[in-house]
């Protein structure tokens, strides 16, 4: 089970159709000795439709689409029964969309359902899963810090209950649910900035941020959460250092680095935050203000708009966006953010969606790669 004393290991099943796919990795999950599966929250995806192709990524169809999401709280009761000893995850929803009491009462129902601690992750949400629907994406991380209260105290304490905030008013409500004995849910708050590392510290049992991070950057936000944790009473070293890390593997040096030139991955690193691209002394082709991920709508920029954008990232900034490099390299790599305090490692093989050769490739050396920073980085900790 994942610690926050041992390095444990996750992969990404993701929660697009179809559903076979996700079965088979579950599988491979297991069969691999993974620790936890991760899925994903959204209404829809990055990709603009009109670039949605087989020059984008391999496993493109000409009917097919970006924008197809089973609904995560369905799809891990599913997995529920499939996952043996693995925990499941959600990386991450978020509480603008989803109710605050309904994504206790789904991670407490799911404890009933798996025989280790679902992991409830979540972190201040996107626009593109938001704002096309109608929901205002305003305030996020003022609705967040509310809603951890309230996820928290369904959680752990029962009979009816007020709350008085300001995006949340609850009169003598009721939740009376109770997790699973031993598998109370746990709580992973995916965090970056200052106010949300100190949100991470005071509610999280986990830490699951997902944006890029060199290994100093990794300890000073670990150590500005354990700090929160401490001012709050609550025991720093308990919180499970976890990060989701974009990889691109290649047999060589030189094939990794053709890699990154890769139509997907010009894409990927245009949604890389204007701080990114600031620090190599750029300017995003997006706007100063473009945070990345958190404000990009596919259907508010037009295909020619993307293409122009995509032409203007140099391959020197997709190379700081992601962990590239041999087998080895990434080996070392991860081996240094767990020097940094990492515990809990999730790697996405954005190599993998280059070419069908190239993702058999990429999951085979992954999944031996963290096997043995797993296997060596607990042999240093002493965990065995």
């Amino acid at each position: 089970m994942i610690s926050p004393d041992t390095v444990s290991i996750g992969i990404g099943v993701g929660t697009q159709p179809p559903l076979s796919r996700i079965k088979l990795t579950t599988r491979l999950a297991r069969v691999a000795g993974f620790d936890a599966i991760w899925t994903v929250d959204h209404f829809q995806g990055w990709f603009p439709q009109e670039l949605w192709k087989r020059d984008m990524a391999w496993m493109a169809r000409p009917d097919g689409t970006p924008h197809a999401y089973f609904d995560y709280q369905a799809l891990i009761g599913y997995l529920a029964q499939r996952a043996g000893r693995l925990q499941i995850a959600v990386g991450v929803t978020e509480a603008l969309r989803r109710h605050p009491v309904l994504l206790a009462q789904t991670a407490m129902s799911w404890s009933h359902m798996t025989r280790r601690p679902p992991i409830l992750g979540i972190g201040a949400g996107e626009r593109e899963n938001n704002v096309p629907y109608g929901i205002e994406f305003d305030r996020p991380v003022g609705r967040l810090e509310e809603a951890l209260q309230i996820i928290s105290r369904c959680f752990d304490s029962r009979g009816p209950f007020d709350f008085s905030g300001e995006f949340f008013l609850f009169d003598k409500a009721m939740m009376d649910l109770n997790p699973a004995p031993g598998r109370r849910p746990q709580i992973w708050v995916a965090a970056h900035g200052p106010r949300m590392l100190r949100l991470a510290g005071q509610y999280g049992d986990g830490w699951y941020p997902t944006f890029p991070m060199k290994p100093v950057a990794y300890a000073d936000s670990l150590a500005a959460i354990r700090d929160s944790a401490r001012t709050f009473g609550r025991d720093p070293k308990a919180i499970v250092p976890g990060h989701q890390i974009v990889a691109v593997i290649g047999r060589t040096e030189a094939e990794a680095r053709k890699h990154l030139d890769a139509k997907v991955m010009r894409f990927l690193t245009l949604l890389a935050p204007a701080a990114l691209w600031a620090a190599n002394d750029l300017d995003h082709p997006l706007g100063p203000d473009f945070r990345g991920i958190v404000d990009f709508i596919p259907a508010e920029h037009s295909p020619e708009e993307i293409v122009a954008a995509m032409a203007k990232v140099p391959t020197d900034v997709v190379a700081e966006n992601v962990m590239w490099g041999t087998p080895e390299r990434i080996r070392e790599s991860l081996e240094d953010h767990v020097d940094a305090g990492l515990r809990h490692i999730v790697v996405s093989p954005a190599s993998a969606a280059v070419s069908r050769s190239s993702a058999v490739r990429s999951v085979r050396a992954l999944i031996s790669i963290l096997r043995r920073v797993r296997r060596s980085a607990n042999a240093r900790l002493g965990a065995g």
